[in-house]
Parts: C-alpha cells; structure tokens; sequence
C-alpha cells in the first residue's frame, strides 16, 4: 500500500510523514522528489529546457511506479509518500498505473488555509541559516499556491481530507493512520494490467447528430481516448467494441460494426505496440446520448468533439488513426495502416 500526502507546500506533508512512520507497522518513508533529482543528474540538460517541474518528465512518473513496486519488495510496507500532485491527469497516470500492479492507494490531502500556509512559509524562512536559500524556496513556495487553489475542487473530490490549521504534525498523523485503517482516501480506480506482449484492441466510434466525434477521459491513464479496450482471448475484436462500450458507457450497440481502420502500432518501450481497430458505433440520438453513464472508477468524462478540437486533445499516435478513420467513413472503404500510414 501506499499512503500519499498530497498538499501544497507549508501544508505539513513531510512533518507529518515522519510521524506516521512510528503510526503505521511497517512502513517507510518514499521521497519520489528524489527520483526527480536523480532525473537531473542523468539526463542531458537540454531535455530540461522548458521544463521547470521534473514531473512533467514522463519518465518521472513512471519510475514512481516502478520504484514503488521495486520497494514494496524488500519491506513490507506501507511506503508514506509525501508528494505535491496537483496535475489531475498526472493523478490518474500514476495511481493508475499503481492501480494496475495491484498496489493500493490512500489518497490523503493535507490541507490549510492560504493564510495559514504563508505564515508557515514565513516562519521557515526566517528559521534558514542561509537566507540565499530560504529566500528562493520562499518565492518557490508562495508560487505554488495559485495552482494549489486551482487544484482544490478536484482534491478534495479525490482525496480524504485533513486540516492541519490548527494540528501538530503528530495530530496530523494520528489523523491520518486513522484514516487508513477505516480505509478512508482508498482511489476507487479500475485495474488495467501492464501488457506484457503485443495485444490486440477494438476503439469505437460514436457521433452526434453534427457528426462530431465522442471522447473519454479514463481516471487510469492520462490523456483523452475512445471507447473501447483490449481484445480478450477468444473474443472476436468487433464484440469486444460492443463489449467495451456497453461497460465504459451504458449504451448496446449491434454486434455488426463497421471496421473503419485497421492499425499496426509498432512497439516503442516501455510499450509492445500490437494492432489497433477503430469500428464505427454510427450516430446516437439526443435520447441516448442523455443515458451514457459515467463509471466513476473508469471515466472521469466524455465529450463530443470536431476533427480540429480531436487533434488538440490526442496524443500524436491516436489522432493519426482518428484522422484516418474519418477520412475511410466518409469513403465507405476501410483503410489498413501501418504506424499510421495508410499500405496497400
């Protein structure tokens, strides 16, 4: 398990964090900010440029998740992670990629109040033997509570919260082994095993009436998508479009869909690659567009979208096969590619 303390600076997370570790058997405190400086030492300097925050570095986030797998193997846990994440889909990148090791999160927010967090900040300051220092990670810190703020609503939809306004670090702790063990802050996530091979997958394509495209915003993985999934053994890829959506979404679609595109994705590590189908689910009326459901452990949200809103939602590789897809449903010919590129 893992017990992350999320919260601004000032907040208390790592007061708290050294507390929790004489609450909870077992435990032991995980620094993924290390990683982060570890980042810095390795990768050329170039790669930093325009980059302020080491957890825009994909490679950051997955080696959250990979060390945290890694150490869950030589104690026994749980690892208190006292880590800012205010970037939902960074949130959903490493939770879900947790999520799919089949480690556990407790999701806590250690929160105070702006004013409360300054004064904090202030008395840290004034604390430092060298001021040079105390004073950028004054000016480091006060600039995170804008993006603090903004990530409220969304933290604490997401997280067990806990004010330490008025607590001791101990408080706080105490608070939050509390907490734990009433399995408060559990992330209610689905679990999606990491290939370990080339898989097969089935997407589908839904439309409303000004033939604009539906897109999903999965809670386990970063980035916008279109319904559907992996293939399952013994299951035939147009089934399981039908299949994927009646789970994401709530809606049945014939079993007869139309295949739009058929994509070899070659591998790129850490991914396997595979082949990837987009089917056509047709035009939903206003009647059942009302009914999608929104699984909460699933999908964060859905949008219907114009080819030009998709290409600015998508990452690279999908828009390419969404382009494609439109382009061979307004031909009525399916299109076979390969990394993106029409053969044949």
């Amino acid at each position: 398990m893992i017990v992350w303390l999320n919260g601004t600076f000032g907040a208390g997370k790592t007061t708290a964090a050294q507390e929790l570790l004489d609450l909870l058997p077992g435990s032991t405190l995980y620094d993924p900010e290390l990683l982060g400086s570890g980042l810095r030492l390795m990768l050329p300097a170039k790669r930093f440029e325009g980059i302020s925050d080491y957890q825009d570095l994909p490679a950051w986030r997955r080696m959250v998740v990979d060390t945290a797998a890694a150490l869950l193997t030589e104690v026994p846990g749980p690892l208190i992670t006292p880590m800012t994440l205010l970037r939902q889909e960074y949130r959903d990148e490493i939770f879900g990629a947790l999520a799919a090791r089949r480690i556990p999160v407790r999701h806590v927010l250690v929160h105070a109040e702006e004013t409360i967090l300054r004064d904090r900040i202030a008395e840290r300051e004034k604390a430092s033997e060298d001021a040079r220092a105390a004073a950028s990670t004054r000016r480091w810190s006060l600039a995170h509570l804008g993006p603090y703020a903004d990530a409220l609503p969304w933290l604490r939809g997401d997280a067990h919260v806990v004010d330490t306004g008025r607590l001791t670090p101990r408080q706080t702790a105490e608070q939050v082994a509390e907490a734990v063990r009433t399995g408060a802050g559990a992330c209610d996530i689905v679990q999606t095993p990491e290939p370990t091979a080339e898989t097969l997958a089935a997407g589908v394509l839904l439309f409303d009436d000004q033939d604009r495209v539906l897109l999903v915003d999965p809670t386990y993985k970063a980035g916008w998508e279109f319904p559907g999934g992996v293939v399952e053994r013994g299951e035939a890829p147009a089934r399981a479009g039908v299949r994927e959506v009646a789970e994401e979404l709530g809606i049945e679609l014939p079993g007869a869909l139309r295949l739009l595109v058929l994509d070899w994705e070659a591998p790129k590590p850490p991914g396997f690659g595979g082949m990837r189908l987009l089917f056509d689910g047709g035009t939903l009326t206003d009647d059942r567009i009302g009914k999608l459901l929104l699984p909460g452990s699933e999908l964060r949200d859905w949008r219907f979208v114009t080819e030009t809103e998709a290409e600015k939602m998508l990452p690279p590789v999908r828009w390419n096969r969404l382009r494609w897809a439109l382009r061979a449903r307004e031909q009525g010919c399916p299109l076979h590619l390969e990394a993106g590129v029409p053969v044949g």
